[in-house]
């Protein structure tokens, strides 16, 4: 079955911020045309190998793909609509931006294009974590940017948060989570500060210069995210994601169900027929590579059968329902107790996993320390 979601990759910002480690350049004297040709010829390299079904999803990130301007954002979408022409009548066609990098015409040219979802970066609306971050933008952007994308006719509008922030505050999240739910938007994503290697925010760790807050304090924060999300009536879905019901993110369910997907753009990781890739991350390299009529691949892998069902446990349990039981022998021919011994019943005696029905979740402790059940799963 060919692939139904295509994520496209965007690698130009207006500036990096200090905890970024996605593969992102600042866009001023990029060669940002040659890329938008690079990324048609690399979407036509991968149909012609096999025509595309049917699309139930389209995902443009980054970077920020608002820093485009509307012609280009336009081509763009021309160019995904001409090489994966068979869009779902309902597909889910999302495009990240930045608070301050939408304005009226590039949403009428998103809409034109066919996008129906947007999600918006704000991480914070306290001003000065904001500028701890290294984000450009204030607060009140944020709530500009909502409302300019309401009267450009966009329901379906995400906002991302953040928390374990330097310097963030038990009391300053509380008032970070109150001004994105005033917004009463469909789905909010919250994250929880990661120090990468390769970013400043990794240097200034590493030499005792960033403060952060403490791991209970942290986890105070996502507790306290759960606590309000639920109260205001949102589905906690996944575990960095709550949703109105029936609003869940179509194709961030496709990472989590372990489907295949098109990854197309420099950097970006795809899985079809079986096989994971890593595009090259290096903007001349992509475009050399397709101008003279290659895949842009870095790295490719035939997904054995232990990997698969080492992904379908660790990608299925981000998700509150978690993993079907049956659905996992009807795909391996074992039982989940068979692929893995010993794991599922030292999970559950720690009370990280439990059983419901034909399901296996995650508990509520199981939320807070799920890198430790997901690497139960790992040899």
């Amino acid at each position: 079955m060919a692939a139904g979601a295509v994520y496209v990759h965007i690698p130009f910002c207006t500036n990096k911020c200090y905890y970024c480690d996605f593969n992102s350049y600042v866009h001023r004297g990029q060669p940002v045309d040659d890329y938008l040709a690079a990324l048609r010829r690399e979407m036509a390299l991968i149909v012609s190998d096999e025509p595309p079904g049917p699309i139930r999803s389209v995902y443009i990130g980054g970077g920020t793909p608002t820093v485009l301007t509307p012609e280009q954002l336009a081509r763009l979408l021309a160019d995904i609509r001409t090489y994966f022409p068979q869009w779902e009548k309902d597909c889910e066609v999302t495009v990240e931006a930045n608070p301050g990098t939408v304005d009226a015409a590039k949403l009428a040219a998103l809409r034109d294009g066919g996008v129906n979802r947007l999600s918006i970066g704000a991480q914070s609306f306290d001003p000065v974590l904001l500028q701890r971050l290294g984000r450009i933008h204030r607060p009140e952007d944020t709530l500009a940017s909502v409302e300019t994308a309401r009267r450009a006719g966009f329901e379906n509008i995400s906002i991302d948060l953040m928390f374990g922030l330097p310097g963030q505050t038990l009391d300053s999240f509380r008032e970070t989570l109150r001004q994105a739910l005033a917004l009463n938007l469909p789905h909010y994503s919250l994250y929880s500060l990661i120090i990468e290697e390769n970013t400043p925010f990794f240097t200034w760790y590493e030499q005792g210069r960033l403060q952060l807050p403490e791991e209970e304090d942290e986890v105070a924060m996502y507790l306290l995210a759960m606590d309000e999300m639920e109260k205001a009536g949102y589905d906690h879905y996944e575990i960095s994601n709550f949703s109105w019901p029936g609003w869940a993110s179509r194709h961030n369910l496709t990472y989590w169900r372990n489907e295949e997907y098109y990854g197309i753009g420099a950097g970006a990781h795809g899985y079809i027929r079986q096989q994971r890739y890593e595009n090259v991350r290096g903007i001349g390299d992509y475009i050399r590579r397709l101008h003279q009529g290659e895949r842009p691949v870095a790295d490719e892998h035939l997904v054995s059968r232990q990997e698969a069902m080492e992904n379908f446990m660790m990608l299925g349990l981000r998700m509150l329902h978690g993993v079907d039981r049956e659905q996992f022998h009807r795909q391996f021919g074992l039982s989940i107790h068979e692929a893995f011994p010993g794991v599922l019943p030292r999970l559950e005696k720690e009370e990280l996993l439990v059983h419901d029905g034909q399901y296996l979740r995650l508990t509520r402790r199981g939320l807070l320390f799920g890198n430790d059940v997901f690497a139960a799963f790992l040899p």
